[in-house]
């Protein structure tokens, strides 16, 4: 019997999926528990109409994303910091104090998003990547002067 699943089963099919499986399986435990739907043509047309609505909320998305990336790129955030000698910075610039300024501007990013693997530690104009969308990615400039 030819089964759409509405869950994850470990072992036998993801959500969405169509498979095929024991007849006894399907109606007593997957049916049964709602974990699956028979693959009728009615079952089927729904699984189709969300998928298509799925990748038109995700097209949006992206779209909304590339708007953000666009107006982010437009930024420089200007850090004033204290320096010592030969320029060199007393403390650092952490994505936490980025984000900081962001929310000043009206930007609220969520930290994990910031794609920098250590803080800023010294002067002059650094790019820090914002991942907006696994498929859009922002350069944000930021600039530390003394």
């Amino acid at each position: 019997m030819k089964v759409i699943f509405k869950k994850d089963v470990k072992g036998q099919g993801k959500k969405n999926e169509i498979k095929e499986v024991a007849d006894g399986y399907a109606k007593n435990f997957l049916i049964n528990k709602g974990y699956a739907v028979p693959a009728n043509t009615s079952n089927l047309k729904k699984l189709n109409i969300e998928e298509e609505t799925k990748k038109l909320e995700e097209k949006l998305l992206i779209g909304e994303m590339n708007n953000l990336k666009k107006e982010i790129e437009k930024l420089n955030i200007i850090f004033q910091v204290k320096a010592g000698k030969e320029d060199k910075m007393f403390g650092q610039i952490s994505i936490k104090q980025i984000k900081k300024e962001l929310e000043q501007k009206g930007y609220n990013i969520d930290k994990t998003k910031f794609l920098l693997d250590h803080p800023i530690m010294s002067l002059g104009t650094h790019y820090i990547e914002i991942e907006l969308h696994k498929q859009v990615i922002a350069k944000l400039k930021v600039t530390v002067r003394k």
